[in-house]
């Protein structure tokens, strides 16, 4: 809805207000009239119209108001009850179309090299993603004042330099790719694993990644770390169905039923992995995907090659020198050299600071002291690990784990 209304408006707070609009028009409307039989496309076009008539008003007032003549403008809207087409192409998120291609444009939008780094990506998140601006904080691991007033500058941006809300040419297309790569990742890691909320995973954030990798890899088939893209979220998806059970308790790659992975998406993930390999050297995604395959492909947790994945990791980290890859790395280094030397890699991380707000880093510190039986102070870092929030289902499995490790110790409950 809001990558179709602004390409309305070119204005991002003024289609953010028009799509708030809709919706309250929508409370006040569909219990009386009942709800429509596309309620996105209904939601869409209400919003657009929402902008229009906005649009209208404002041209209105910078006309009129300087002669301070004519009627009064009132400045009530024209607004339908109900929208006379449901049925426009691409209004509905579920039907096709150019809504696709209108997330598309707005996160290319995003993505301008005029906006900083870390600006693009979290305006990405914040409306492409709608994860809010708490939710991006944390994972920026900044105090929410900070990721608001960022956001600020960022939309603030696009207006004083008029970035248009269009795909860039061809030649404009590898200064953005990147960036865009990076921000599909995040959209899709928002869904695998949920920064807050009741569950573990948000399947239409999943999807809508996925979805948008795909357009992505039509629009350049030849890019390598497209490819490599797609792959790694290919190989996560594919075990979507296997990270909680029935009742939504989380469950650790080791326990899931390798039996209810999709073979077919691993498969094209390997397809993927391997086109991108022979291609020419690796980007950050390709290796991730080839890690990612390598584990979708083994027959048991303990049958993976992690001596292969140890090799990849290392060379992720030379190209891509970033503490959470490090980290990941450290996890590889315990099933290969066990967990005392990899304890030494994450002190070593939690020493440098960098990662003192992560969730994972106090989790894996006390999933490795657990390892070598040191419960007291492995109950010490699950802690941690649960004071830094996370959805449902990781608190309760984290208090689970504190709960299992403090019974081999002299901690209070």
């Amino acid at each position: 809805m809001l990558a179709a209304t602004v390409r309305v408006t070119r204005d991002l707070d003024a289609a953010e207000e028009a799509v708030q609009d809709a919706y309250v028009q929508a409370l006040r409307t569909w219990p009386r009239d009942g709800v429509p039989d596309r309620p996105g496309a209904w939601l869409t076009t209400v919003a657009r119209r929402n902008a229009l008539n906005a649009i209208r008003r404002r041209r209105t007032l910078e006309t009129k108001l300087p002669l301070l003549l004519g009627p009064e403008d009132t400045g009530e809207p024209d607004h339908p009850e109900a929208p006379e087409v449901f049925g426009a192409p691409g209004a509905s998120g579920t039907d096709g179309g150019a809504i696709p291609d209108d997330r598309l444009r707005l996160i290319f939008t995003c993505c301008h090299p005029a906006l900083a780094e870390q600006a693009r990506t979290a305006l990405t998140l914040r409306l492409v993603c709608g994860l809010t601006t708490a939710d991006i904080a944390r994972a920026f691991l900044v105090p929410e004042a900070t990721m608001a007033a960022r956001l600020t500058r960022a939309k603030k941006k696009i207006a004083a330099a008029r970035i248009p809300y269009t795909v860039p040419s061809a030649a404009d297309l590898p200064e953005r790719v990147d960036a865009v790569l990076t921000v599909l990742h995040l959209l899709y890691a928002a869904g695998h694993t949920a920064p807050s909320g009741t569950g573990l995973v948000r399947d239409e954030l999943a999807g809508r990644a996925l979805d948008l990798a795909r357009t992505l890899r039509l629009l350049l088939p030849a890019d390598r770390e497209v490819a490599g893209l797609l792959a790694l979220l290919l190989a996560h998806h594919a075990r979507r169905a296997t990270r909680t059970d029935a009742h939504g308790r989380l469950l650790r790659l080791q326990e899931q039923d390798r039996s209810a992975w999709d073979r077919e998406m691993i498969a094209e993930a390997d397809r993927l992995v391997v086109e991108a390999l022979t291609a020419g050297p690796p980007g950050r995604f390709t290796l991730q995907a080839a890690i990612a395959a390598l584990h979708a492909e083994a027959p048991g947790y303990a049958e993976t090659d992690w001596p292969q994945i140890l090799t990849l990791y290392d060379e992720l980290l030379r190209i891509w020198p970033s503490p959470v890859v490090a980290l990941n790395r450290a996890v590889a280094v315990s099933m290969v050299h066990g967990p005392e030397v990899a304890l030494t890699e994450v002190e070593a991380l939690e020493r440098e600071g960098r990662l003192a707000g992560y969730l994972y880093l106090h989790a894996t510190k006390a999933d490795l002291l657990h390892r070598l039986g040191r419960d007291t102070e492995a109950v010490r870092s699950y802690r941690a690990a649960l004071e830094l929030g996370g959805n449902v289902a990781e608190q309760e499995f984290l208090t689970e784990r504190i709960r299992s490790a403090g019974s081999n110790t002299d901690l209070p409950g």
